[in-house]
């Protein structure tokens, strides 16, 4: 190589130096969802949640089990008949996310962000009522604890529709009519940022097939009470419903996975 090309590469390799010199660190990496939780039905079984709870007041037990897995979902079957430790309600319901078949399970916590997807089939079975339907909810663990927040059916103004609360505040986050949704598989997509007082949020996405039937989001609100957050699916509603709406029914769930924000 002649002396005049060694002195062009070095002033180029030098320059090139220079402009690195002064420049700010690489950014941090950008928080994403990671996959935490992905269990099976047909594997897992009802070893994928903390706790079953499964007629816990024994109000029908030629009725059980009203819990249980047909091939890669999991069915939660109502009867009339059937009745909590509260006897104006009912409740078939299952808690928290397990991981593998010992006593370890996610604890999700203040300051935390998760999501959850998971696909669900609502029979026309299943109603919307004037009194409160729950089918999924995120809860303090420990007996006498209000919701946190909840995904209901809900009648309004004679409506069936499918809403989702921020409950102790009473904060509407979105609603939708039920009756296109019944009979048929859909997507849920749950978001919620874990904050007390104002710090906490939610974003809540229904799909039905390739269309987004609903996304909706609120921020600056109340997530959290003590200890940690749980979540819970199933039938868990109130007997006072003035609609005719209470029959035997059933709620499926399946592929459900959980992601936290990291």
């Amino acid at each position: 190589m002649s002396t005049t090309r060694r002195k062009l590469l070095g002033y180029a390799l030098g320059g090139a130096a220079a402009t690195t010199v002064g420049l700010p660190s690489a950014p941090a990496h950008a928080a994403s969802w990671q996959l935490k939780w992905s269990p099976s039905a047909s594997s897992d079984g009802l070893g994928a949640f903390e706790t079953v709870e499964d007629d816990r007041a024994g109000s029908h037990p030629s009725g059980a089990p009203h819990i249980y897995t047909t091939g890669n979902n999991w069915r939660f079957t109502m009867h009339t008949v059937d009745r909590d430790t509260s006897t104006d309600r009912q409740r078939h319901e299952v808690t928290g996310l397990r991981l593998g078949s010992g006593s370890n399970y996610l604890r999700w916590t203040e300051g935390q962000s998760w999501r959850l997807t998971y696909s669900m089939y609502i029979p026309s079975s299943l109603k919307a009522t004037t009194s409160f339907t729950h089918i999924m909810q995120m809860k303090q663990p420990g007996t006498g604890s209000s919701p946190i927040v909840v995904q209901s059916l809900r009648r309004v103004n004679g409506v069936q529709t499918i809403e989702l609360k921020q409950f102790t505040d009473d904060i509407l986050v979105g609603r939708t009519e039920l009756e296109p949704l019944q009979d048929r598989w859909i997507d849920v997509d749950f978001q919620i940022k874990i904050g007390n007082g104002s710090a906490g949020s939610l974003r809540w996405i229904l799909k039905n097939g390739s269309t987004t039937v609903i996304d909706k989001s609120r921020t600056g609100i109340d997530t959290f009470l003590a200890d940690r957050v749980r979540p819970k699916w199933g039938i868990y509603r109130s007997l006072g419903d003035t609609s005719g709406s209470l029959q035997n029914c059933y709620l499926q769930l399946s592929n459900l996975r959980g992601y936290q924000l990291v």
